[in-house]
C-alpha cells in the first residue's frame, strides 16, 4: 500500500477504529465477504440502515463525534455517520476519510427550517472510501425509512460509483444541490466546523430535545 494511504487506516480521535466495539461491528458487518469493495458495501449498509438519522443530535465535541459513541446511542447525524463508517473500513484495513460538502437540503421538517433559518446545511459529511486505487464516496446518513417517508431513492453504494445525493426526489421534487466540496480528512475538521456554525446557525437549547422521526411522520402524513 503506497505510504501515503497508510494514515487513512490508522485510529485517529474520532475514528476509533481500534475500539472493541468498533472491531466486532466491522466484523459483523462485514461477514463473510472476502474482498474490500464487498467489506465496504455491507458496512455501508450497516451504518445507513442500521444508525437512524437525527439532525436534532449535533454535538460538536470530540467525545459526541467518536464512531463508538454513534454506535452506542443508534442514531446521528450526518457527520457522525460517516465517521463510523470510516471507522468500519479502517478496522478491516480499508483506507477511508471523511469528506464534507455544503449542500441544499431539501429533506428537512418545518420546524427545522423555522429553527435553523437557513435551508443550506454546511459541512455535510460523507465517507470517501479507497477502493481498487481509487477514492469513492459513500454517503450514509438518510435510513431506508426516512428516504421511503420522504419519497427519496435510497442511496445505495456498489464501491465504484460515488454515492451521493441525486438532485430530484421521487416526484420530481428538488431534493439535494451540492453548492461546495470543502475537501477530504483524515479526521474532522472540528474547529473549521463549529466556527461555521457558530457563525451561520443558531442553536437554542430545545434544539437536541426535539424529536425529528415524529416530526416527519406527521409532516409527511399531511402531505400523502
Amino acid at each position: 500500500m503506497n505510504s501515503s494511504i497508510l494514515e487513512y487506516i490508522q485510529p485517529s480521535a474520532t475514528i476509533d477504529s481500534r475500539n472493541a466495539r468498533i472491531s466486532a461491528f466491522a466484523a459483523e458487518s462485514a461477514g463473510d465477504a472476502r474482498d474490500s469493495r464487498q467489506k465496504a458495501i455491507r458496512l455501508y449498509y450497516a451504518v445507513r440502515d442500521g444508525i437512524r438519522y437525527d439532525p436534532y443530535s449535533i454535538e460538536l465535541t470530540v467525545e459526541s463525534l467518536k464512531a463508538s459513541h454513534t454506535l452506542s446511542v443508534g442514531r446521528g447525524w450526518c457527520v457522525p455517520k460517516a465517521i463510523l463508517l470510516a471507522a468500519g473500513c479502517r478496522s478491516l484495513g480499508i483506507p477511508a476519510r471523511l469528506g464534507f460538502a455544503d449542500v441544499r437540503n431539501h429533506l428537512s421538517t418545518a420546524r427545522m427550517r423555522e429553527a435553523m433559518k437557513t435551508d443550506v446545511f454546511f459541512w455535510h459529511g460523507y465517507t470517501a472510501i479507497y477502493l481498487d486505487n481509487v477514492w469513492v464516496k459513500a454517503t450514509p446518513a438518510f435510513n431506508i425509512e426516512l428516504c421511503e417517508r420522504f419519497r427519496i431513492r435510497p442511496l445505495d453504494f456498489d464501491g465504484r460509483s460515488n454515492a451521493i445525493y441525486h438532485p430530484f426526489d421521487l416526484n420530481g421534487n428538488r431534493h439535494m444541490e451540492y453548492l461546495q466540496y470543502r475537501g477530504e480528512f483524515t479526521d474532522v475538521p472540528l474547529d473549521q466546523i463549529i466556527e461555521t456554525f457558530q457563525r451561520e446557525y443558531v442553536f437554542t437549547p430545545s434544539w437536541n430535545s426535539a424529536d425529528f422521526d415524529h416530526e416527519a411522520a406527521l409532516e409527511t402524513a399531511v402531505n400523502l
